[in-house]
């Protein structure tokens, strides 16, 4: 997470150098936001990790999780000078790696490789431009399908089978800085998501050494994204 955090402050400088940020700049792009809709799109990478509830004090699921990439659409609906409605279908993958201390040593691993379809409804909230920047926070909420649930399968985690509920509802917060270059706007930004339903399905046995005693699981992600518009 660190390491995310470094290059998102690398790549706001970088673009703020771009973006002028002196008393007087030459201003670019000084319609941009003046139009009733506006289109993009954006790419930009993922860390997700779950968040479990116990039922008993028993040894924790260890999660190790990698970075995914993300990429999808943007249309912007400008309601007045600060705020803005923006709806951002996208395709998001991730793997996270799971180890159940509780299960048989040669079965405790679960590679759990999800690829979401994600459909998010957001308000963006911007404060006044300054020369070629602009900064802003948004949220809002998200509904998204894991194609990679295998929620129908028959077969649990007995099989080798990790079986996570397909439809997933989430709330989302995050802030960012538009930059108004020379043809076009470049929005970095970083996002937390937060899923509100249980995403998991447990197994048949009710004692499983690796559902048993998970009251609940919710995905928790940070998102660093790149938007071009």
């Amino acid at each position: 997470m660190k390491h995310i955090l470094t290059f998102f402050l690398a790549l706001v400088c970088l673009s703020a150098s771009q973006a002028q940020f002196k008393k007087d700049p030459i201003l670019n792009l000084q319609n941009e936001d003046k139009r009733l809709l506006n289109w993009g799109y954006y790419l930009g990478f993922n860390s997700f990790d779950f968040k479990f509830e116990y039922r008993n004090d028993l040894p924790i699921v260890e999660v190790e999780t990698n970075l995914g990439f993300n990429v999808g659409l943007i249309g912007e609906l400008r309601l007045n000078e600060f705020l803005d409605v923006r709806f951002e279908p996208g395709l998001f993958y991730s793997k996270r790696l799971l180890t159940f201390p509780s299960a048989p040593m040669d079965d405790q691993l679960r590679e759990v490789n999800s690829t979401y379809i994600s459909f998010p409804l957001l308000l963006k909230m911007s404060a006044r431009r300054f020369g070629n920047w602009k900064p802003f926070v948004i949220a809002g909420g998200s509904t998204a399908i894991n194609l990679g649930a295998n929620e129908a399968s028959l077969d649990d985690n007995s099989s080798g089978n990790f079986r996570m509920k397909q439809q997933v509802y989430a709330y989302e917060l995050g802030f960012g800085i538009d930059f108004y270059l020379e043809y076009f706007k470049f929005s970095p930004s970083i996002r937390g998501v937060f899923t509100l339903n249980n995403e998991l399905v447990p197994d048949v046995d009710p004692a499983s050494p690796w559902t048993g005693n998970i009251e609940a699981m919710r995905t928790r992600g940070i998102f660093v994204n790149f938007t071009f518009e």
